[in-house]
């Protein structure tokens, strides 16, 4: 994948375990919302291939990659959410326009929905009314109101204060083990990373480097290993007790 004359992923190869939460970590440019964008089919690589949900997503017309598109929810990195519409109306848009769902199951639909993500009574609000941590909420309320399969979450936990981080989390945790989501979720929160992931994927010179987070953070390359521990060092996160789903 290049954008004109810059690379940003070269023989770039790598896999989601289904059911997991996996976490696309790298530094500034170095193609994490990328990565999501290839996903979702937004944009297309000059070579290669991507199976989503079993389907190769390369090279599919816009209708074809709408039915892929039905596997995904995506929680778009600023929220994204309509600043004229409320917050019921931001989340009832996509089913009116999308499902057959009466007015009744829509409005059921969507309290649900923000109940599931601790959101009471914030129907008539704007989003010009909402704190940082209820918008990240309400976009991921929006991203799993339809059931996707596989939900893309860019940069949940950016402009967050480390309670709303912990709170982000939590919920994406939860709803991963009650939904049984897949979610890859682009970060740059080693602490988070090392509390929430099954699997890491570390984008590193073009290229990805995979594993559990304590593979990575216990690596033979000192790079890598230093990527991971020098932030771990200074908030003092301990490692959490996963047993490894994957090894790559």
């Amino acid at each position: 994948m290049r954008f004109g004359t810059r690379p940003v992923l070269i023989d770039f190869s790598c896999e989601f375990p289904g059911g997991r939460i996996s976490v696309v970590l790298g530094g500034s440019g170095a193609g994490k919302t990328t990565i999501l964008r290839l996903i979702g089919g937004l944009i297309q690589p000059q070579e290669g291939r991507i199976w989503v949900a079993g389907t190769n997503v390369v090279g599919l017309s816009e209708r074809q990659l709408y039915e892929v598109r039905r596997k995904l929810g995506m929680m778009f990195q600023g929220g994204a959410l309509l600043n004229s519409l409320t917050v019921y109306e931001n989340l009832a848009f996509p089913l009116r326009e999308h499902t057959q769902l009466s007015e009744q199951e829509i409005a059921e639909r969507v309290h649900a929905t923000l109940a599931a993500v601790g959101l009471r009574d914030v129907d008539h609000l704007l989003p010009g009314e909402l704190s940082g941590g209820m918008i990240k909420r309400v976009a991921l309320a929006r991203a799993i109101l339809r059931d996707p399969q596989i939900l893309l979450c860019d940069e949940p936990f950016s402009g967050l204060d480390p309670i709303s981080v912990k709170r982000i989390e939590a919920l994406l945790r939860r709803i991963n083990q009650e939904r049984g989501i897949t979610m890859i979720v682009s970060s740059h929160h080693i602490p988070s990373t090392m509390r929430m992931a099954h699997h890491v994927v570390l984008l590193w010179d073009h290229k990805a480097v995979q594993g559990t987070p304590q593979e990575l953070a216990s690596s033979p390359d000192p790079q890598i290993a230093d990527f991971f521990n020098e932030e771990l060092h200074e908030e003092g996160v301990r490692e959490p007790q996963h047993t490894p789903v994957h090894r790559w």
